[in-house]
């Protein structure tokens, strides 16, 4: 097959894009590459008039395999399916397909082999279609003619991952022509063919990312239904999550072992171990349990072949019996906890594979095959690979399976404490009842403590209560700085240590370092304790038999001792007795800082007057910065108050609102037990008969479950108040972001609830909405809810003022002086009114909020100061005047919108509020 440029006329150009038109439609209309791939070259044969046409795929291992062919009339064999060795094609000419795409066309007949890369090897750069001749190596002369091939075209596929630009592209097969006579191709030919060969470069590419679109949408699926068997409270699904897992893995059995309650759920086809293994449980065999040891948190192990193994030769006895041979284990984690091991195992099966000709390795195989006969290839004993995916699964399962576990044990435990809650209770009341005497000794010294600041008179009284309680013989109080006893008290005639200096040698300044980390020394029995024998000798020189230290620590330095001395015999100290010393040893650091600081408060005094005119001075500079603190700090601390109250009764109210329903089950389900028994048992005691009518039995009956419903409609309606707590703080939005404004409005109204819905005082006030269709507003929500409740709060209090008929009294400059003006609006609005509207502007551009409300109104000279900061015209006490001062800010210089109040005395008051969609540049807080 040689190469020439002539071309023959209108024909051969229309059936060069006919056949390029055909394949572009083909990769367009199917993504089943198979079929892409039978129609390519059943047109490439058509296009040439060619005898065979063959596409070659190259697997991992190097070999190829003809995976689709079309032949002209069984002019030459048909090589479909068969398979060649990796030596059939030299290396050297797989680099050049790859790095240069280089295209050859053999001539066997006179022995030449044109060679025509796309691009140069060295640069990299496209070059014009050039064809390079030269001899052909002998031995491939021969392959072609054992193949009764006397022209050949071979034109590399590449596949480039088309998700990652940068990815080099490899090598992936051939699309090969052959003759049985020679033939010429046309230049224009060989273009055609390359962009064919480009073309099915590109549905190789469609086709691996189809197959990863659905291997990771069945992956998807696959977790989310184990995840809803793992995750099925109160009972977890252990059983059937098994059984879909292996069945996603495709395996014939599977087995999950729990280590801490020793479970095994099993599915399909199981191992059994043989009676000289000594265990029933595979799981449970040592050498298991030592394979699970040394397992890594988090590592999956996986195997094709389990009898090749070194570490399970001795457990594969347990497989023999079965049709397992693949082998997927995962050891589960919490954290550092091993919980157990879930395992997958697939089937052993056969492969047989058509070779053209003998693959052995052999000296002959170094040379070009001389004949093709088929020779079939069984290898037995063969499992399914585990691919990335299989593995990328498994680590997904990995974390379910760990956390469906772990919470299922965690509820058997749950359970388990909740079966012993009365045992421990009553053990906990008699440790209450025995630390109740230590409890009001420390609450006499801390009430000493906080009466007065005098240290020494403080000091004395702990070390007396400290004796009294412990019974001991002495307790005192060594003061680290003067190197010598300060406070004591002592009972009976034992000796006064009372100024006495320790020994410097018997404490060097280790012991100094010890007790300022909190070290506390406890000696039972100075005789026997492990003292140094100067530390011993000094303590039975003050007739010391027992002893007990706790340091006295400020901050992180130490101040003193406090000692508790049992001179009579020894004794052993009680872990109550050390704790209580410890908080009285805290308590006198806590008296010692007060005294400290009260000396330096009064040395700070004459200090603090001396920068009282410095501070007056400063106090204007603070007045012009406010408004802007006050704000910040009111709306921090407002919605981390309301967060925190929403959050610590969420829990209590949850707790309460979900046991209601138990609740209400278990009262109906004794109500119904007691009528059994008075339907079967209908004369009881005198006793019970007693009893039954000192408590109104029949009320009861019939009052209990008013109680629990009463109860249930209560908790549900705290749930929704905490809710809107929750939603008005916005505690977790403050940056600016697109939110519902309606939801804002409503979730202020419902927290103002108590005041709209009126008492004895006061009418209810009835609120209007007239939302209109708005998008989501880019605004800080935390802040817009502030101006909302300033402005509902404003409003509130201006109807209740009409309401109790006093405000003329209290604040007349509000309406002006006519009192006339004050009883006509009265009059006019019978039901105190909110109206609330919204809607978009004319271009969507700038949302409108209207709040109006029937009262009084103003006079023209309030209106202008409304907005000025700490101007107020309600009463002493009921106001700062800084509510509309800052809504205003937050409006205009926050969002950059517009806040204007529309008011007149006897027509009620309106604001409105105009504020951009979003905003043309970024806000800053």
């Amino acid at each position: 097959m040689t190469f020439i440029d002539k071309p023959k006329g209108l024909q051969q150009s229309l059936d060069q894009e006919s056949l390029l038109h055909q394949m572009i439609n083909q990769i367009r209309r199917s993504l089943d590459l198979q079929e892409i791939l039978t129609t390519t070259v059943s047109q490439v044969r058509l296009f040439l008039g060619a005898d065979r046409v063959k596409v070659y795929r190259f697997d991992t291992d190097g070999s190829g395999e003809v995976i689709a062919e079309s032949i002209n009339e069984q002019r030459l064999p048909s090589l479909l399916g068969q398979r060649f060795p990796a030596d059939d094609i030299p290396q050297k000419a797989r680099e050049m397909f790859l790095l240069a795409q280089q295209r050859s066309i053999v001539d066997v007949a006179n022995g030449k082999i044109g060679l025509s890369p796309v691009q140069s090897k060295e640069t990299g750069k496209r070059l014009e279609t050039n064809i390079h001749y030269r001899q052909v190596d002998p031995c491939h002369i021969q392959y072609l003619k054992a193949m009764g091939v006397e022209s050949s075209l071979v034109v590399p596929i590449l596949d480039s991952d088309p998700q990652e630009q940068s990815a080099k592209p490899k090598l992936w097969g051939l699309l090969v022509c052959h003759q049985s006579e020679p033939r010429k191709i046309l230049k224009r030919e060989l273009k055609v063919l390359q962009q064919v060969a480009d073309q099915v470069a590109i549905a190789i590419g469609q086709s691996n990312l189809l197959t990863a679109a659905r291997t990771k949408q069945e992956r998807e699926a696959t977790i989310n239904r184990v995840t809803t068997l793992l995750h099925k409270l109160p009972t977890v699904q252990l059983q059937k999550a098994l059984e879909e897992v292996i069945t996603a893995f495709n395996g014939i059995g599977g087995r999950l072992y729990i280590e801490q309650s020793q479970e095994l759920y099993t599915y399909g086809d199981q191992p059994t171990l043989p009676y000289e293994l000594d265990n029933s449980i595979i799981e449970q065999h040592p050498l298991w349990q030592k394979w699970m040891a040394e397992s890594k948190q988090g590592n999956i192990w996986v195997t094709t072949d389990l009898y090749k193994e070194p570490h399970l030769r001795i457990l594969a006895l347990a497989f023999r019996s079965t049709q397992i041979r693949g082998l997927m284990v995962i050891p589960l984690h919490y954290r550092e906890k091993f919980l157990g091991v879930l395992s997958i195992f697939r089937c052993e099966f056969e492969t047989e594979i058509l070779w053209a000709g003998q693959c052995e390795q052999n000296r002959r195989q170094i040379l070009p095959q001389f004949s093709f006969e088929l020779w079939r290839e069984q290898k037995k004993g063969q499992s399914a690979e585990w691919k990335p995916e299989d593995i990328s699964l498994a680590q997904a399962l990995y974390d379910h399976f760990s956390m469906a576990i772990e919470q299922q044990q965690m509820f058997k435990q749950v359970q388990a404490l909740n079966a012993n809650l009365e045992l421990r209770v009553q053990e906990q009341t008699y440790e209450l009842e025995k630390s109740l005497l230590f409890t009001k000794v420390l609450k006499q010294v801390t009430e000493h403590i906080r009466r007065t600041l005098d240290l020494q008179t403080t000091l004395q009284s702990i070390v007396r209560e400290v004796r009294g309680l412990l019974n001991s013989d002495r307790v005192v109080i060594f003061e680290l700085k003067k190197k010598s006893v300060i406070v004591e008290e002592i009972n009976g005639n034992w000796q006064s240590v009372l100024g006495i200096n320790a020994p410097s040698d018997c404490f060097p300044d280790e012991y100094s370092h010890l007790y300022s980390q909190g070290r506390v020394r406890v000696i039972n029995n100075v005789s026997t304790a492990s003292l140094h024998d100067c530390h011993r000798e000094f303590l039975q020189s003050l007739q010391v038999q027992a002893t007990l230290i706790v340091p006295i620590n400020i901050g992180m330095e130490l101040w003193g001792l406090l000692i508790v001395h049992q001179c009579e015999a020894p004794r052993d100290w009680q872990d109550a007795e050390i704790d209580l010393l410890q908080q009285l040893g805290d308590q006198a650091a806590i008296a010692i800082q007060q005294a400290q600081l009260y000396e330096q408060t009064c040395n700070a005094e004459t200090e603090a007057r001396n920068q009282a005119a410095q501070l007056e001075h400063t106090l204007h500079q603070l007045q012009e910065t406010q408004t802007r603190l006050i704000h910040t700090e009111k709306m921090s601390g407002l919605g981390q108050l309301v967060a925190g109250v929403a959050h610590e009764i969420n829990n209590p109210v949850n707790f309460i609102y979900g046991n209601l329903c138990h609740a209400s089950d278990y009262t109906v389900q004794i109500l119904e037990i007691l009528r059994l028994y008075q339907l079967y048992y209908p004369h009881p005691h005198s006793e019970i008969k007693a009893a039954i009518k000192e408590i109104d039995f029949d009320f009861l009956v019939e009052d209990l479950p008013k109680i629990i419903t009463s109860m249930q409609v209560g908790s549900d309606r705290i749930r929704s108040i905490v809710l809107s707590l929750r939603s008005f703080s916005r505690l977790d939005e403050a940056e600016n972001k697109c939110v519902d404004l309606h939801e804002g409005i409503d979730n202020t109204l419902l927290i103002l609830q108590h005041r709209l819905k009126g008492n004895s005082e006061f009418s209810r006030i009835q609120v209007i909405k007239d939302y209109g269709n708005i998008p989501l507003v880019e605004c800080y929500a935390g802040q817009m809810n502030q101006v909302f409740m300033n402005i509902f709060t404003n409003a509130i209090d201006a109807l209740e003022m009409i309401i109790d008929g006093k405000k003329d009294k209290e604040n007349p400059q509000y309406f002006g002086n006519s009192s006339r003006r004050y009883a006509n609006a009265q009059n006019k609005y019978s039901m105190p009114t909110i109206h609330i509207s919204t809607k978009l502007s004319a271009d969507e551009s700038r949302l409108l909020i209207r709040i109006s409300d029937n009262g009084s109104g103003m006079s023209e000279d309030v209106k202008k100061r409304i907005f000025d900061p700490f101007y107020t015209t309600k009463p002493v006490g009921k106001g700062t005047g800084l509510g509309l001062a800052i809504s205003y800010q937050i409006i205009v210089e926050k969002h950059g919108g517009i806040m204007e109040c529309v008011s007149e005395p006897g027509k009620g008051t309106e604001f409105w509020i105009e504020i951009p969609v979003k905003p043309p540049a970024k806000i800053d807080r």
